[in-house]
């Protein structure tokens, strides 16, 4: 994939994970992309093929390198997290012997067909889905054999998304927020989808309508499909510039996460990974989120609004904000489940599966 988004996160994450415990690791993404340059940072080997082209003689020469490559690392499992080349690995494997297996982490549901039903229920070993949507679809529409149909929630690296009472006062002396002050984050691409001007909109609410004058907006987050200066006319329209801060891209998304007392998902649609709510779990900050992907996996019904409804969003903020005792249990609850979704779970959930193939 070009961009490095979730379903390349999760990949990568758990590439990282297998090397560290002495696995043998080689990851193959498109050349010229943000996968690849943080695939190179992270230190692992890799190879780049031209997995998207439709050109026959591209095709070509690409199976032709594929072919090599397989000979050369000999790998046991083959993990297609993207669809990109899949029957080129469902084709191979058997001439090769090595076990397939398909992550499905985006939010498009596969069409049922005699080809993807032929790939995904005789070609693959194993169909690991992302979010109970996913397995769903899989196990009611596609009738994926149970011994082959995993959901593996994505983990957090809890070496590096974890609370930090240092960063927390740091950073929210950095923005001037008062001890009383409740600040309110949104970890994200500044992208429609993410719902940045939803929470802007509940935000503005809660402040002008609700008088609730305590209340800060955090958005930790850059330019992608949207530009900062569309944030920040949003911000200007529902008139709260004053009591907003828009990080960009920062080293440390950590000392930002921990500064804040409520963390929200706010997105339209997707988040089948949603990798940002797992990080703010993991700097055990509260969470709430809409009912999309697979936040109804990892947060209780009291925690999750619906999608584009920015009262809704608001009156949950309020809420956490008022009642202390809600804000306590959901922060409980979310620290309960976090630990069940740490990198040594994600390593061993997705090795058993693996290892599963092989027998």
């Amino acid at each position: 994939m070009r961009w490095f988004n979730a379903t390349a996160w999760y990949g990568l994450f758990l590439g990282q994970l297998l090397a560290r415990q002495g696995h043998e690791v080689l990851i193959l993404c498109l050349p010229d992309t943000q996968t690849l340059n943080r695939v190179q940072k992270s230190g692992l080997a890799y190879q780049t093929l031209d997995l998207n082209s439709n050109n026959p003689f591209v095709l070509a020469r690409t199976l032709s390198q594929l072919k090599k490559i397989i000979q050369d690392f000999k790998p046991h499992i083959i993990n297609c997290h993207r669809g990109e080349a899949f029957i080129l690995f469902g084709l191979l494997a058997f001439k090769y012997g090595y076990s397939l297996v398909r992550t499905r982490g985006d939010q498009r549901l596969p069409k049922k067909n005699l080809f993807n039903l032929w790939l995904h229920n005789q070609v693959a070993r194993a169909v690991i889905t992302t979010n109970s949507t996913m397995f769903k679809h899989f196990q009611n529409v596609f009738k994926t054999p149970s011994s082959k149909l995993h959901l593996v929630i994505g983990g957090v690296d809890e070496s590096k998304f974890y609370f930090s009472p240092a960063e927390r006062e740091q950073i929210r002396r950095q923005y001037n927020y008062l001890q009383e002050d409740f600040v309110v984050g949104l970890v994200g691409r500044f992208d429609r989808v993410k719902g940045q001007k939803e929470l802007i909109a509940a935000i503005s609410h809660l402040y002008h309508q609700e008088n609730i004058k305590n209340i800060k907006l955090l958005l930790i987050g850059f330019d992608t499909a949207l530009k900062e200066d569309t944030i920040r006319q949003w911000l200007k329209e529902y008139q709260i510039e004053s009591i907003t801060q828009i990080t960009g891209k920062v080293d440390n998304p950590r000392a930002y996460i921990c500064s804040l007392d409520l963390g929200v998902v706010a997105s339209l649609y997707s988040e089948t990974i949603i990798r940002a709510g797992l990080e703010i779990m993991g700097c055990g900050v509260p969470l709430i989120g809409t009912k999309v992907g697979v936040l109804p996996d990892i947060l209780s019904p009291k925690a999750l609004v619906e999608p584009g409804n920015h009262l809704e969003l608001a009156q949950k903020i309020q809420q956490c904000l008022l009642d202390k005792p809600f804000l306590t249990t959901l922060h409980q609850e979310q620290r309960e489940k976090i630990q069940t979704l740490y990198s040594q779970n994600f390593y061993e959930q997705t090795l058993k599966i693996y290892l599963g193939t092989l027998q």
